[in-house]
């Protein structure tokens, strides 16, 4: 049957209906009073669901342009910076601020393991003339299905007393508590195709009074991402350049059904779903790609034995509808990706878990009886 397909990468995630319906109406003037009533109402949404009183800013963008924001707003040529890379987008992070002309030290971990915070500690307690100016990280490395501790490496900042946080949140935002007060984060970085649970196309940047001050000596070239512009004119309901109008109309509705959902329901929904995924995996065989304890609530990896993850994929793609990511670089053939975020409910588990162990009986590679691997999942889902 054609146009069933399910969406179970991380990202773009499924939308609800409701905010499909809303993107269906016809845009209106971006600087018209009913088009600040709205971005009045989602600003106040965008502060509830980052949990901070600090400003939030939207930009017509990916979750890179937030990134990339959050780093030339608040950072000046030359400024030595850390960087934590432990995949793919750990990775573009060091890229991003080498062509800025940061001064990048880089703190690595394998991919599928999660950084070390006491190497933070290490190289920030090293830094006695405090020329370390800001620590950039993933928080859930889409990647690899890792979350890094990100509250255990900002209290680290915070204690070399200089340097800021900037957290690429795209997957955790949303998925998991990431209280930004009660935590001291300076710049948090999203995108709307994640946790939003809207199309891709805007990306928000959550600035603390330290980043604000940062951003006062920041000397890198920016124009279109200049924040400072987003600043002025949020604070009138507004936006410096012509933004993405009926992604707007979406957003308002699905931080209202978060809002009506609350922040402790949602995130032990993502909890309880990646519990029953990860639980399944393990009951049918399977290898969970990232470090014990330390998997994303918002995707899981998965490390087949003797068998191809893209023929994997391929074959529940044909078979079941169900579109599964696979991995990046080189990854690629030997793991594949199980998103769990956003608008995803039990069917949806339930729906991939068993297209899962079908498919690899019908391949021969299922090692565990079959039905074990739902049972499972079934059992997690009912306790939980």
């Amino acid at each position: 049957m054609q146009d069933k397909l399910n969406l179970m990468i991380p990202g773009p995630t499924p939308v609800p209906e409701n905010v499909l319906s809303c993107m269906s109406k016809h845009p209106i003037g971006h600087r018209s009073k009913d088009f600040q009533e709205i971005v009045q109402k989602t600003t106040e949404q965008l502060k509830w669901l980052h949990q901070t009183t600090s400003d939030v800013l939207t930009i017509t963008g990916s979750g890179t342009a937030a990134m990339e924001a959050g780093i030339i707003n608040t950072l000046s040529k030359g400024d030595q910076v850390i960087c934590g890379d432990n995949g793919k987008f750990g990775e573009r992070w060091v890229k991003v601020s080498k062509a800025y002309g940061l001064d990048v030290k880089v703190i690595k971990a394998e991919w599928g393991q999660p950084l070390d915070p006491n190497q933070f500690r290490m190289m920030l307690e090293r830094d006695i003339e405090k020329k370390i100016k800001a620590v950039i990280l993933t928080h859930s490395e889409t990647s690899t299905g890792v979350i890094n501790d990100l509250k255990a490496i900002n209290n680290e900042v915070k204690n070399h007393g200089e340097a800021i946080t900037i957290a690429d949140c795209v997957t955790s935002l949303g998925a998991c508590n990431i209280p930004m007060d009660e935590w001291g984060i300076d710049v948090i970085a999203s995108g709307s195709q994640k946790g939003y649970m809207i199309p891709p196309g805007l990306s928000f940047v959550a600035m603390s009074k330290r980043a604000w001050e940062a951003n006062t000596v920041s000397n890198l070239p920016k124009f279109y991402l200049d924040l400072k512009q987003y600043l002025n004119t949020v604070n009138k309901n507004s936006n410096p350049f012509t933004p993405a109008i009926n992604l707007y109309f979406a957003l308002e509705a699905s931080l209202t059904m978060m809002q009506k959902e609350g922040l402790n329901n949602i995130f032990t929904r993502h909890a309880r779903h990646q519990k029953a995924t990860q639980e399944g995996i393990k009951s049918m065989g399977l290898n969970l790609f990232a470090k014990e304890e330390f998997g994303s609530p918002a995707i899981t990896a998965v490390q087949p034995e003797n068998v191809d993850a893209e023929n994997i994929r391929q074959s529940i793609k044909n078979n079941f509808d169900i579109l599964l990511a696979g991995g990046q670089d080189h990854l690629k053939g030997k793991i594949f990706r199980i998103g769990h975020l956003g608008f995803v409910n039990d069917r949806d588990i339930v729906s991939v878990i068993s297209a899962l162990e079908s498919t690899l009986d019908k391949l021969g590679k299922l090692n565990a009886p079959i039905g074990q691997g739902i049972a499972k999942t079934i059992s997690v889902l009912n306790n939980e």
